[in-house]
């Protein structure tokens, strides 16, 4: 019997199942438990992992790593300064994986056929579904897929409840927050929509806690610096702090009143008179849900949005169903169920219901194919060369019954007979005569396959051999439709040879049914020559932001440099024809190939180079303050041009981002300021496209304005005369339903640069700014050895080189910081 694995990587708890397609199993950790800790102790004797490893995270926080899904896909260090050791995100999560895996039966593990489904929050980006996929190939598990969250809770619903209707799923695991809007019929879902909040989960309930409630009663009870959260000298009191008030939490999870408790035999801190500190501090549901109630609202707004934008209202809605771990908080329930007005679910296993749902998902992959694509609902078999006839029929379905029919496609002789006998149950069909459309319904008697054979009977009864006679049908436990894609994918492209303009050619748009193949033809902007410098780049962005392009979020660039082709030049309007795949899970691969050079070039090597979108959000506060001020700015502008609510909003999340980004060496913190930076733009874009004839204005004036002040004087009069004709174009087009004034403001921003650029007091100065600013690049090596080489520029007064060098650190600089990039632009032309 095969056997499809599915594993839940949690932030705080993971767990494995398998299914062998009837039945699905839970594996337990060697504590008896169905989860396990996502938590690595290392120590010079031993390393343990689980519910033993993720207490020891509070006594002995340096040999400990904890909560790294949350920073999976960045470049953010995992230390345990114990062990002198630092770890990636993925490399602990591929830690985890490998405790996880060897759960399995000896058998099932060394099986080279085995497939098994890693799920991902439907939140996640591109680069953490890469970084995923990385952990699993360091732990040496073979045939690996993604899928995501909400869809495995989904097979699990409809496995475990067989009555048909529309439901949500409101997953709310340790670190992020799913929602997925689902229709069951018949055994078969129809995911509608989903979405989710990357950072919200327990683990901020667990710091609002020790933020609201036990500061300040340490403050209170102790002698403590008003900062001592900033002290190193605290640390472990911070963390025994966490752990403390996330026990309270769990036991508020089934009484009314808790304690957050800790003797001073286990904190072992004094305070700054020398007192012994402990944790004694009273809570109760009460404090529990107005310290959480924020973020809970975040959630039911979020679900409140879904159900808008798929078109349907609360009254639709059958039933919420709850998994994750805090959803075992009855308030929580109580609170969404009454917010929204739908009754809740709790017949699943909050707990395992998404690696359930993993392991039934794998039986759908065909696990020979590369991309990992799903079976065929579809089957036939052929007669072969003695019988023209083929035998089709449904190859996998959850219903108890299935058909299969005849389709002629020759002569066959008048009395010709065929019979379907069962190879499981003895059941057969008795001999019918065989003409095209004839239809047989079979019993599946079994989930899994159900095995029948097909004969054939001349007219005078003797039998014809047919080449293969075989046909399995599978009965699966539940079946799930095209997946609506989570985020919005495209490359962004220049809309003109000439011109700075760029827009996003979408690949897929948000809530497009997933899987999904695409062709695009694009055309070069530039040349590029063989084994010549430069390169083609396509830039792919998450998201739905209008413009400016790079407000959405980078993913990383396809390139074709002239190293890679051997002969030949690629000439402005060559077309370059890029075939594409997004997965049930998100994730993009693609090939470009381009005629003009009879070349073809892979994503293998050049695409989707996550260094180039990585944050080490261990170091990044000062670029992120930096980015919110920048935000604040914009802000701040539409503001004083329009009246609008969600300025108010984005207004709140850069303050809170602002905040947070002090927070030095709190890389939890520091993302968070980044989620919030996203959050502030996606509201910035909304407040533009109501306000789109006003925005416009005060954008036109403050161009207007940058170049009589600042350009003109050292403008030549043909391109003041350009600019002239500029300003009249954009003026027409203010009020247009169209992309021309954007299109306008860009080439006027591009002609700004090219004046400014040939002045040697402004390249100078760009180079001074950079010098100071080593946090904009991630290949430290190379900013320090361009760094250099510029200083030894200026000081021989070669400002030719300076503005070579200066090229060449914008072509390494954090390309998501606020702001236009001018270089590694976008070379790519609508086609």
């Amino acid at each position: 019997m095969k056997h499809y694995v599915g594993i839940d990587l949690g932030t705080t708890n993971s767990a494995i199942c398998s299914y062998d397609g009837e039945s699905v199993r839970i594996y337990k950790s060697p504590e008896g438990h169905s989860v396990t800790s996502s938590a690595i102790y290392i120590d010079r004797r031993s390393k343990y992992y689980g519910a033993r490893a993720y207490r020891m995270a509070a006594f002995s926080p340096d040999n400990v790593a904890v909560l790294f899904k949350r920073l999976m896909g960045t470049g953010t260090p995992i230390s345990i300064p114990a062990m002198n050791l630092v770890m990636t995100p993925e490399e602990c999560s591929a830690e985890i994986l490998k405790v996880l895996f060897g759960y399995l039966p000896e058998e099932m593990r060394n099986d080279p056929e085995i497939g098994t489904m890693i799920t991902v929050p439907a939140a996640f980006n591109q680069m953490q579904r890469d970084a995923t996929l990385s952990s699993a190939q360091i732990a040496g598990i073979g045939k690996v897929a993604l899928m995501q969250e909400p869809v495995a809770a989904v097979m699990t619903v409809i496995k475990a409840r067989k009555t048909d209707g529309i439901f949500l799923i409101y997953d709310l695991g340790g670190g992020t927050f799913d929602i997925a809007l689902a229709e069951s019929i018949a055994g078969r879902a129809s995911l509608h929509q989903h979405g989710g909040i990357t950072m919200c989960g327990g683990r901020d309930f667990d710091k609002a806690l020790v933020d609201n409630v036990v500061k300040p009663w340490l403050l209170d009870n102790f002698d403590l610096p008003d900062n001592f959260t900033a002290n190193s000298k605290y640390k472990p009191l911070l963390r025994l702090a966490s752990w403390s008030s996330e026990q309270a939490k769990i036991e508020l999870s089934a009484k009314e009143k808790a304690m957050i408790y800790l003797p001073e035999t286990e904190v072992r801190i004094k305070d700054d008179s020398g007192n012994e500190i402990y944790f004694d501090i009273p809570i109760d549901r009460s404090m529990m849900n107005s310290i959480i109630e924020g973020r809970i609202t975040e959630t039911i707004q979020t679900t409140r949005e879904l159900l808008e934008n798929a078109g349907f209202t609360p009254h639709d809605i059958e039933r919420i169903v709850f998994i994750g771990g805090p959803t075992q908080y009855k308030p929580i329930r109580d609170m969404v169920s009454f917010q929204l007005g739908i009754a809740p679910d709790i017949t699943v296993d909050p707990m395992t219901v998404v690696a359930e749902g993993a392991a039934i998902f794998a039986e759908s992959i065909d696990w020979s194919s590369a991309k990992r694509h799903r079976k065929s609902n579809r089957g036939s078999i052929s007669g072969g060369k003695k019988l023209n006839v083929l035998f089709e029929y449904t190859a996998r379905t959850s219903d108890v019954k299935a058909s299969i029919v005849v389709q002629i496609q020759g002569s066959v002789l008048v009395g010709t007979q065929f019979q379907i006998d069962s190879m499981d149950t003895g059941w057969t069909s008795g001999r019918l005569e065989l003409k095209s459309d004839t239809s047989v319904n079979v019993t599946l008697s079994k989930n899994g396959p159900n095995t029948f054979k097909v004969f054939v009977f001349d007219p005078q009864g003797g039998a014809i051999s047919l080449e293969n006679n075989s046909i399995t049908i599978t009965r699966t436990t539940a079946t799930i439709d095209a997946i609506p894609a989570s985020h919005s994918l495209g490359v962004e492209i220049r809309e003109k040879l000439t011109g700075m303009g760029t827009r996003l050619s979408y690949l897929v748009h948000k809530g497009d049914p997933l899987p999904h193949k695409g062709k695009e033809t694009f055309k070069a902007a530039e040349a590029l020559r063989a084994n010549g410098p430069g390169a083609l780049v396509f830039k792919l962005y998450e998201g739905e932001i209008e413009n400016p392009v790079d407000d959405n979020e980078f993913v990383g660039c396809f390139k074709i440099t002239g190293t890679d082709f051997d002969e030949g030049i690629i000439q402005p309007g060559d077309d370059l024809i890029m075939d594409y795949e997004v997965s049930d899970s998100g994730k993009v691969s693609m090939s470009v190939s381009v005629p003009s050079i009879r070349g073809s070039f892979e994503q293998n090597r050049d695409f989707y180079s996550r260094m180039e979108g990585q944050i080490d959000f261990l170091s990044a506060g000062i670029r992120i303050a930096e980015d919110a001020d920048l935000m604040m700015d914009r802000i701040n502008d539409f503001s004083s041009k329009v009246d609008d609510a969600d300025l108010d909003k984005a207004r709140a999340k850069l303050l809170e981002a602002q905040q947070l980004s002090q927070l030095h060496g709190d890389p939890e913190a520091c993302k968070q300021a980044a989620e919030n930076i996203k959050d502030a733009k996606k509201l910035l874009a909304q407040v533009r496209k109501n306000n789109i004839s006003d925005i416009r204005k005060n954008e036109y004036d403050f161009m207007v304005d940058f170049f009589v002040k600042c350009i003109q004087p050292i403008a030549k009069s043909s391109e003041i005369n350009a600019f002239e004709n500029m300003k009249k174009a954009a003026q027409r087009s203010i009020k247009q339903n169209s992309g021309d004034f954007e299109n306008i403001i860009d080439q006027m921003k591009g002609m700004n640069w090219t004046i400014l650029w040939r002045q040697d007091g402004f390249v100078v100065d760009r180079f001074n700014d950079f010098s100071q600013k080593e946090y904009l690049f991630l290949d430290k090596a190379k900013y320090i050895q361009l760094i250099k080489a510029g200083r030894a520029a200026l000081a021989k007064d070669n400002i030719d080189d300076l503005r070579k060098i200066v090229s060449e650190l914008y072509s390494i600089k954090i390309t998501t910081e606020t702001g236009r990039d001018m270089f590694l632009s976008a070379n790519i032309l609508r086609g």
